[in-house]
């Protein structure tokens, strides 16, 4: 099936003389069984409802389609998913090589969580590419990407991190939350486990948190499941039917987004205010050529680097901003701009621009109002003196 046939079609409830189009909410704590044999067969299953239902059943096959894994799991937000899939693999003595455009949340977890049990962390050079294989060591048990990074995107080598982290006998995680799985395929490019924030695109309408896992092989899929039932994840059946009926229009949504993007994008860049558009569908940006030849696609979350003014004029634009939201988290139907600060999440490589750095997610609303409602708010910027 293509793609938006598989997002259509995965996790539909089962044919029968008449049955709903939509996999029902399976609101359940408790399974009972009907016969002793039945009870004692139950271990070969999810029978307890903190693992999900069908309803969770449901998700976890579209998004298992979409993106070629051989199981995918769900987790109660996407820094649970990140923060699972690491406990998975990583144990007393083991090192970490997480990407330094790393999403924030993570990377605290990796240095205020997973130190205090012994794992190391080494932040690394989203742009290293192959150079990854000069940092792995024999405790080396995870390469970490996200690409592209979410506040700064920069491109990563997806194919290069693989070979290194394999060569050295870890496994290559990938935060795919910003292509949707709709324009980048990670497992295809060697991947070991897939990463999405489902609160984002998959879900599409701001309204639930959730997260999911997929796992390229069987024994991988193992080690995730067990991390996730020792940490007691869950996921209401609620935000499960939200995040599959989200799922339904993600491949027109996701388009819809890639072209009000790149029409915001390209406006952008012809502005006098701004310095540096960092969007992976730029040729000037440094990751253009391993987007263009890895993603089928973009999103709509990009990055302005504006030219130096001060505080009260940045103040002045977001305060005129009417159809842009200031609100964190991204991928619903609704636009949002932030101030966001990548010169604090550094450690690996420094941020040298100077000017202010605006991250920008196009919604659903019209492009020429979005561009009317930026143009206010630079006019009114450029009336703010200091």
């Amino acid at each position: 099936m293509k793609e938006r046939t598989k997002l259509v079609a995965a996790g539909r409830p089962k044919r029968r003389p008449f049955h709903p189009v939509n996999m029902q909410v399976e609101r359940a704590s408790t399974y009972l069984f009907p016969t002793y044999d039945d009870f004692l067969d139950g271990g070969k299953n999810i029978v307890y409802g903190r693992l999900g239902g069908a309803t969770h059943r449901a998700l976890e096959e579209a998004i298992c389609a979409l993106e070629g894994g051989v199981e995918t799991r769900l987790a109660s937000s996407g820094l649970q998913a990140v923060n699972a899939a690491l406990l998975a693999f990583l144990r007393a003595g083991d090192r970490l090589l997480m990407t330094d455009s790393a999403y924030d949340p993570s990377r605290k977890f990796c240095q205020n969580f997973l130190a205090r049990f012994g794992v190391e962390t080494a932040f690394y050079d989203p742009e290293i590419g192959a150079g990854v294989s000069d940092l792995m060591t024999p405790n080396t048990k995870v390469v970490f990407a996200e690409s592209p990074g979410s506040l700064t995107f920069e491109v990563q080598d997806l194919p290069a991190l693989a070979k290194a982290a394999h060569a050295g006998g870890a496994r290559l995680i990938v935060d795919n939350t910003w292509s949707a799985g709709v324009y980048l395929k990670p497992i295809e490019l060697g991947a070991d486990v897939v990463v999405h924030a489902g609160t984002k695109y998959f879900s599409g309408h701001s309204d639930c948190l959730i997260g999911s896992i997929t796992s390229a092989d069987e024994a991988t899929a193992k080690l995730v499941f067990q991390s996730l039932l020792q940490i007691g994840s869950n996921v209401s059946a609620d935000d499960a039917y939200l995040t599959l009926r989200g799922m339904r229009t993600l491949a027109v949504r996701m388009r819809a987004h890639e072209e009000t993007g790149l029409a915001l994008a390209k406006w952008l860049a012809k502005r006098p205010e701004v310095d540096t558009v960092l969007h992976p569908a730029f040729k000037s940006c440094p990751g253009h050529l391993k987007w263009k030849r890895d993603f089928t696609g973009a999103s709509g979350l990009f990055g302005v680097i504006l030219r130096p003014v001060g505080k009260p004029a940045i103040k002045a634009f977001f305060n005129a901003l009417h159809h842009f939201g200031m609100g964190f988290s991204w991928g619903g139907f609704e636009s949002l701009c932030i101030h966001v600060h990548p010169e604090k999440n550094r450690s690996a490589t420094k941020w040298a621009k100077e000017g202010p750095v605006l991250r920008i997610h196009a919604g659903l609303e019209d492009p020429d109002d979005l561009i009317a409602d930026l143009g206010r708010a630079f006019d009114t910027m450029k009336a703010v003196k200091g």
